[in-house]
């Protein structure tokens, strides 16, 4: 496979992946904070084709699930009550891509309810939290790599170009942000701010945490790009030439770092997603009812969900496919980047 198709095959599987997450109302079946207190902790529902008489049915359908027998918490399926699967039915309503009004979901039956990922402690289901969850920790990721990039390709492209003491002082601040333990100090910065916020001021607060202490090694990077690029023949040209910083900055040396931060980007974002998890996770994140992935395995931190309810680490294995795509995406990536500067560096000793 050559290296523009890896590229091309990442951004794809990349492309799917998160359209499915924008499109979480579509996909799932219920409101991602409805509770159904009737049934917490109920595990996943399978789906079938045949039924207990071996009769073959052309529509997928699942038992419902009833309490064992002398237990509280132990669910057999019940082979007297069959829920067929409905396709493209109406349901509880949602904001596609979050501004377009609709009902439609992808499947779902009536009034019954199939919980394909099982649900909570609170009965919620588990796949319908799951999608909207992601749209909470993939945006975060997304957001805060891009103010991470513009604040490190700022204060890059400014010490690399002007140099002198601007230069020192820059990357002075450089070694001391990458000299921290970042994650603590995440740690430290969130738990120093108000805990007390509705969900949409702590998820800009985890944003803006996140891009505060990243920046330092995209800045690194870019001001190495400006550094070379700023003494290549064309720029001393152009500078001869009367051009200004400005122009100097847009037109030549800053679309040379243009594949530094692509390379970035796909490694931060999933870097901040994690990040996002993490806090959520320990509590410090978006806060209940609203789902993110570190809020559904938060329910881990307890003993008893941890040994006893399976389905509730569903989460952390649907993270891994975003993660080696994004991985996928950055090697991708860097090898295209390292094939173009050994041509360019060819083609400059045959001039």
């Amino acid at each position: 496979m050559t290296r523009r198709r890896k590229i091309v095959f990442w951004l794809f599987v990349l492309g799917g992946l998160h359209g499915i997450v924008l499109c979480a109302g579509f996909f799932a079946p219920y409101d991602p904070v409805e509770q159904d207190r009737i049934n917490p902790y109920l595990p996943p529902m399978h789906l079938h084709i045949v039924d207990a008489e071996k009769h073959l049915h052309l529509r997928p359908f699942v038992y419902a699930s009833r309490l064992r027998p002398g237990t509280f918490d132990q669910y057999v399926e019940d082979i007297r009550q069959t829920r067929p699967l409905k396709f493209f039915v109406a349901g509880a309503p949602y904001r596609l891509f979050g501004f377009l009004p609709a009902r439609l979901h992808l499947f779902g039956d009536g009034k019954e309810r199939i919980y394909l990922l099982g649900t909570d402690a609170f009965g919620r289901d588990q796949l319908s939290r799951l999608l909207f969850g992601g749209q909470i920790s993939l945006f975060s990721g997304l957001l805060g790599a891009g103010f991470t990039l513009s604040i490190g390709w700022c204060i890059g492209a400014a010490a690399g170009y002007y140099g002198g003491w601007r230069d020192d002082m820059l990357m002075r601040l450089v070694e001391l942000f990458l000299a921290l333990p970042w994650l603590y100090l995440l740690f430290a910065v969130r738990a120093f701010l108000p805990l007390t916020v509705n969900p949409l001021k702590a998820f800009f607060l985890i944003i803006a945490v996140i891009a505060a202490v990243g920046w330092a090694r995209p800045a690194r990077l870019v001001r190495g790009i400006v550094l070379s690029a700023k003494e290549r023949d064309f720029v001393r040209a152009a500078r001869g030439f009367g051009a200004s910083s400005f122009y100097i900055l847009r037109r030549h040396i800053l679309p040379e770092t243009s594949s530094v931060l692509l390379t970035q980007a796909a490694i931060l974002i999933p870097q901040y997603v994690l990040a996002e998890m993490t806090l959520s996770f320990l509590g410090l994140g978006v806060p209940e009812p609203v789902p993110s992935w570190g809020n559904l395995l938060s329910n881990l931190q307890q003993y008893s969900v941890l040994v006893s309810y399976w389905w509730m680490y569903l989460p952390a294995l649907v993270m891994a496919p975003f993660f080696l795509g994004y991985l996928g995406l950055a090697s991708a990536l860097q090898e295209s980047s390292d094939a173009y500067k050994i041509e360019k560096r060819s083609l400059g000793s045959l001039a």
